[in-house]
């Protein structure tokens, strides 16, 4: 017993180790590198899509291509959202939500249908892709920096979803639950900031 509290602080540590540094408005040079860099500076970036495969695995069958599928097709389209100039309200609130949020739907394994489930991460998604599209204004290279983020957001799904799925089996999904309060904790953490 004491193993698993002195795992669960060290995730905790992890988790609240800084806040998000993902966001300085208008990068310069940002081509296919800085693309695939971003999504893993920031906290709450990278939580939130390992975060997306998590639960995508705790759902199982469709939902492990589907979630992540609908995550990227809608931070595609908020990217280009702010592209062209159209502001979302409270993208860095948004963000910070869905990190919680995502992090308690995997702490209480919760089961929504299907759609329901794509439609929520597909909503965090727009705030996710608004601030990856918000790095782009001064560069040259609006397709090939998409292009990076994309892998590395699908990348960071599937490192999520093996997660899931290798403690869910392996181990216990009381883990998986466990890692769920930890990026919900980190989320709070964001929100309060």
């Amino acid at each position: 017993m004491k193993r698993g509290y002195q795992i669960a602080a060290v995730l905790a540590a992890l988790f609240l180790a800084g806040t998000a540094q993902a966001h300085t408005i208008g990068a310069h040079g940002a081509g296919f590198a800085a693309g695939m860099a971003h999504p893993f500076i920031g906290l709450d970036h990278l939580l939130a899509m390992v975060a997306v495969g998590i639960w995508a695995a705790q759902l199982g069958g469709r939902a492990i291509w589907r979630m992540p599928l609908a995550f990227m097709a809608m931070m595609a389209l908020g990217s280009m959202f702010a592209f062209v100039g159209l502001l979302l309200p409270a993208v860095e609130a948004g963000i910070a939500v869905s990190v919680l949020v995502l992090g308690l739907l995997i702490a209480v394994a919760a089961r929504f249908p299907l759609a329901a489930s794509m439609l929520l991460v597909g909503a965090f998604a727009l705030f996710h892709g608004h601030a990856h599209g918000q790095e782009l204004p001064h560069a040259a290279y609006a397709l090939l920096y998409s292009l990076g983020f994309l892998l590395a957001t699908g990348l960071l799904h599937a490192t999520g979803a093996v997660m899931g799925n290798l403690l869910s089996r392996g181990i216990s999904t009381n883990w998986v639950r466990l890692m769920g309060g930890g990026i919900a904790a980190a989320g709070v953490m964001l929100v309060a900031v």
